[in-house]
């Protein structure tokens, strides 16, 4: 933190925005309520009762999920299933939409978080936006249950796409998580950029309606940022797109895109508007990566960005591609946050995930990369312009590394760990209640992560995949919804 110490930042924080929780917080803020036990289920499961070990998956008998009793699942759409025109599916399933489809059927755009690039490697069957660069979506038609699955490429030619979010009328703005191009040095993997014919970072938007005979050309909107893109959030009530950035090795930043048309009038996001980083007010450069209590309440504002898309010189390295927007905004004092994952707006309130903020619990090590905590979820109340902490995890065995999240019908939330052991679904109620729905129990690979879990249209039916690493695959859950919290 820039100029302040963390008892200086707490009394700002107490100043500006409080430390009492109000209106939708409260439920999320009830401590008393959050759960203990061995692996941090509340007293009720959530109302579902205690995860079971023994239900196969309706594809081939075999056990991959752990779940409550009476619920089923169903795998499909594997890593190296056939491919609609030919080919076979692509691997590292993340994030994720449902969208309504014919005959009661639904239709899930899926991103492929591929990164690496070689000549004419696109993903087949669409014109893509860099014929180098391998990553992109499929659109899966698929019944409620996951039978009949068929499966086609929506957006070719990006990379790392990671997460995104669902607009109402119809489409997924998917994001790229790299800012990797022909115009920047090698990034982690120290693989050459020169294949690649086009620059990457930004959001696209792919619309569900368009069948496997239709997908057109995806373009970049980038007006909203060239940075390591997450996910995003449309508030309804007013057409602001919030975007998260999650910037593993530097600090990352929560972004609002203002696009020149309403697109809830245009039905789609335009490219040429304007962009802003949230800033806490009356403090330089908040260090919102450090450990706060469940309750903290911030007033904020938005700083400008100027050139939300930059140049890059010769000889810009990755790093320095990967900070040269956020360093716009941390120049004007925006807070700082570590590695900002899912996103998504519910009843008036923007939530999202810091994967790796908070405290360091008590007798653990700090993870890899920018950020010392287990996880955090925050609660952003655009009306008010004030942020909250409603949740840190205190230990990694109640909440180990949330990144993609979503909410059920009834307003909970469920988080998708990328943890560092077991990986499990995780549910956060309005009523504070803190619980596990399911476990990854794929055989050796426990440890690969949750991604794109998304309700159905009807709220019958949970999506979601698992990004493991032979092969990638997506699940249909179905079950007694009514008796618990989603």
């Amino acid at each position: 933190m820039t100029g302040l110490n963390r008892r200086t930042f707490l009394r700002a924080a107490a100043v500006t925005g409080g430390l009492a929780a109000a209106g939708p917080f409260q439920g999320f803020l009830a401590r008393a309520a959050l759960a203990s036990g061995p692996h941090g289920t509340s007293g009720v499961g959530g109302g579902y009762g205690a995860l079971q070990t023994g239900i196969p998956d309706l594809r081939d008998g075999v056990v991959r999920l752990h779940l409550p009793a009476d619920f089923q699942y169903r795998s499909f759409s594997w890593a190296g299933d056939p491919l609609f025109g030919g080919g076979t599916v692509p691997t590292r399933q993340d994030g994720m939409a449902a969208f309504h489809a014919r005959s009661g059927r639904v239709r899930l755009v899926r991103n492929h978080e591929l990164n690496g690039n070689a000549p004419g490697g696109a993903l087949p069957h669409v014109a893509p936006y860099d014929s180098a660069a391998l990553g992109g979506t499929t659109t899966v038609e698929v019944n409620r249950d996951g039978t009949e699955a068929v499966t086609w490429v929506s957006c070719s030619g990006t990379q790392n796409n990671c997460s995104g979010g669902e607009m109402p009328w119809g489409s997924w703005v998917t994001a790229e998580e790299t800012v990797n191009g022909p115009d920047v040095g090698p990034d982690f993997t120290l693989k050459s950029n020169a294949a690649l014919t086009k620059p990457h970072g930004y959001i696209y938007e792919v619309p569900s309606w368009q069948g496997p005979d239709e997908v057109s050309q995806r373009a970049p909107i980038r007006s909203a940022g060239r940075f390591a893109h997450e996910s995003v959030a449309l508030d309804p009530r007013t057409g602001e797109l919030y975007e998260t950035e999650d910037n593993f090795a530097f600090p990352s930043g929560f972004y609002r895109y203002s696009a020149p048309h309403d697109p809830r009038s245009a039905k789609r996001i335009t490219d040429g508007g304007t962009l802003h980083m949230l800033k806490v007010q009356g403090v330089h450069q908040a260090d919102l990566s450090q450990g706060f209590a469940n309750g903290t309440t911030f007033a904020t504002e938005w700083v400008p960005i100027a050139e939300p898309d930059p140049t890059m010189p010769a000889g810009t390295t990755n790093d320095q591609a990967l900070v040269a927007v956020g360093e716009q905004g941390r120049a004007q004092g925006a807070a700082l946050f570590s590695r900002l994952e899912g996103v998504i707006y519910s009843r008036g309130i923007v939530y999202f995930t810091s994967t790796q903020g908070g405290a360091t619990p008590p007798g653990e090590n700090p993870p890899a990369g920018f950020g010392d905590g287990y996880g955090q979820v925050w609660a952003f109340d655009p009306k008010t312009d004030t942020l909250t902490m409603v949740y840190e995890s205190p230990t990694k065995e109640l909440l180990d590394l949330p990144d993609n999240l979503t909410v059920s019908p009834r307003g909970t939330l469920l988080l998708c760990e990328d943890g560092t052991v077991d990986n499990y679904l995780r549910g956060l109620t309005r009523n504070g209640h803190r619980f596990d729905f399911a476990k990854n129990a794929l055989a050796g690979k426990q440890g690969e992560e949750f991604a794109g879990a998304t309700f159905a249209p009807n709220g019958r039916t949970l999506f979601v995949n698992i990004q493991a690493s032979a092969p990638s695959l997506s699940f249909a859950i179905w079950g007694p919804w009514h008796q618990g919290a989603f």
